[in-house]
Formats: C-alpha cells, structure tokens, sequence
C-alpha cells in the first residue's frame, strides 16, 4: 500500500569491525546558525523520522544532527517511526541507525522510537530505541510529559491507556508523537482523517499542546488545529521533492531536501529551528503554551 521513492546517490562507507567508523560524502553548505535560546533548564530534543535508509542522505543529516549538538547539546531524540527501512538484520541495523548515530550515541545522547508502517514490532525490543518491549509508552523531562503511540495499530487498549495517562499527567506541557499525521498538505498521503476523529478529542479535552508526525517525507508546520500545534518531519532520510501543495493548512513547508526539527521548551515558551541538510535554517520560531499566562 505504500510506496518508498528512493534517490540514487553515490557515497563512500567506510567500516571495519574494529572500529566501525564511517565517512559518507559531506553534506553541501555551510555551517549552522542555531537559533534556539539555549536558556538554562530547558528540555531540549531533536525530532526525526523516515530516517532508517543506510543512505548518504541519511548519513549527512546525522552529521549535522551532531553538528547542532556541539553547538548547543540536546540530550535525547524522537523518533516519527519508520525508524528502518527493509531489512533488519543485525548488520541492518548497525548501517541504517547505529553507524550514522554512532556520533549521537557516544556523547549519550537517547533515542526514543515510535513505530511506522515500515518497521517491524521486533524493534520495541532493540536497546537504542529506549522501548523497553512496549509499543506505545509515556516518559516524563522536566515540565513535559511526552506520550509516544502505534497509530499502525491504535487499538482500544491502546487508546484506555492512553487517556488514563493524558488523565493522570501534571506536567504543564503534553506532548505526543507517532507516525502518520492528522493533518498534513503532502500529496502522497495527506491528512489521516480516521485517526484525527479518534485522537483529536482527546488532545482538546486533555490539553495537548504539540504532535510530532512523520510518514509525508517532508517537514511542514501545520496551522494550529483546535489549538494543538502539529509539526511533521519525515525527511530525515527519504524525501519527496516538491510534494507539498497548498492548501490553507500549512504555515511553513520545506521538501527541497532532508531536514531535522530541533525543539526547546523553556518555562511556558517553545522554541523550534527545523535545519536542511546543507545547514541551512528552512523554520525557525516559538510560541508559547496555550493556557500559560502572560508573562507582561
């Protein structure tokens, strides 16, 4: 039912049992500008997905990912699923996640996944992605609580879970992630009208404030819906060039090339840089936490 459209790119890897070390062709462009505040105490993460492909691409953004990182550090990853693509083998693996990321994984840097239609469930098991055997599972830094789903296989037990979680939260920022978006402007997929009437009402009665989606391989910042703000980032690896219609949805949209969201949340205020694979800053901006009260 889905199709993946792969680019054909020559690049140089370089891997020996000892040491695993890794050159791929260096990404064009220039050095990154960050624009994050970097304020004392914040909860800062990087959020990637449609990354799994062991190609040149895929190995270029992680470099710029672990540029970022050396620039202003963010301690852990989301994952927007189709975490690997095709095989999964051990060696599989180690190409298309551990390698690129070895950089990231080094320097401690977590990785917590959600699954895509491309990935297999086995994966809850595999210790980079931080699932300890679960599908879908909550975990809390600092004043967000973080709510990863399986929306291949939103099941009502899934959903009794989920709602008992978002019930029980007390951090101030909700903030959910999962695979295929809600809305989106792409014209591959396209929104998923059948799991927006299934997750929307419980974002609004709950107060979820931000969703991370990937599955459309481009990155687009949706206009806030029902006051949640959603962010798609699935070019972290594919991409589907020129993709992007216009529709009234999107505030910003970016599907010349691969990219990464940065994300920091200070206080009541977040702030989001989405960076291309050249280096060059595609978003940039900050809104604060619907409810917050004004800081004047």
């Amino acid at each position: 039912m889905h199709f993946i459209q792969r680019a054909a790119v020559v690049f140089l890897l370089l891997l020996t049992p000892q040491t695993m070390a890794w050159q791929a062709a260096p990404a064009p462009g220039g050095p990154i500008v960050v624009t994050l505040p970097g304020k004392p105490d914040s909860v800062r993460f990087v959020a990637i997905g449609d990354m799994g492909t062991g190609e040149a691409e895929q190995y270029q953004v992680a470099a710029r990912m672990e540029e970022f990182r050396l620039k202003l550090p963010f301690p852990f990853v989301l994952t927007l699923g189709d975490n690997i693509y095709g095989g999964k083998s051990p060696a599989d693996l180690r190409k298309k996640f551990e390698i690129p990321y070895k950089p990231l994984l080094d320097a401690g840097v977590l990785f917590y996944a959600s699954l895509g239609n491309h990935d297999d469930t086995n994966e809850r098991f595999y210790k980079f992605f931080n699932m300890n055997g679960k599908q879908f599972y909550a975990f809390s830094k600092g004043n967000v609580r973080f709510f990863a789903l399986d929306t291949d296989y939103l099941d009502p037990k899934q959903l009794a879970w989920f709602e008992q979680e978002l019930a029980a939260t007390t951090q101030p920022w909700k903030i959910c992630y999962f695979h295929h978006p809600l809305y989106s402007s792409a014209a591959y997929h396209g929104s998923s009208t059948e799991l927006r009437k299934v997750l929307e009402p419980l974002f609004v009665k709950y107060g979820v404030q931000v969703v991370f989606s990937g599955h459309e391989h481009v990155y687009e910042r949706v206009k806030p819906q029902k006051g949640v703000y959603y962010f798609i980032e699935g070019a972290a690896g594919e991409l589907r060039a020129g993709n992007l219609r216009q529709k009234g949805l999107t505030d910003a949209g970016f599907d010349k090339d691969r990219s990464f969201l940065a994300v920091e949340i200070a206080g009541d205020d977040l702030y989001f840089q989405a960076v291309s694979r050249t280096g060059v800053t595609v978003d940039s901006g900050s809104f604060r936490r619907p409810g917050a009260p004004d800081p004047r």
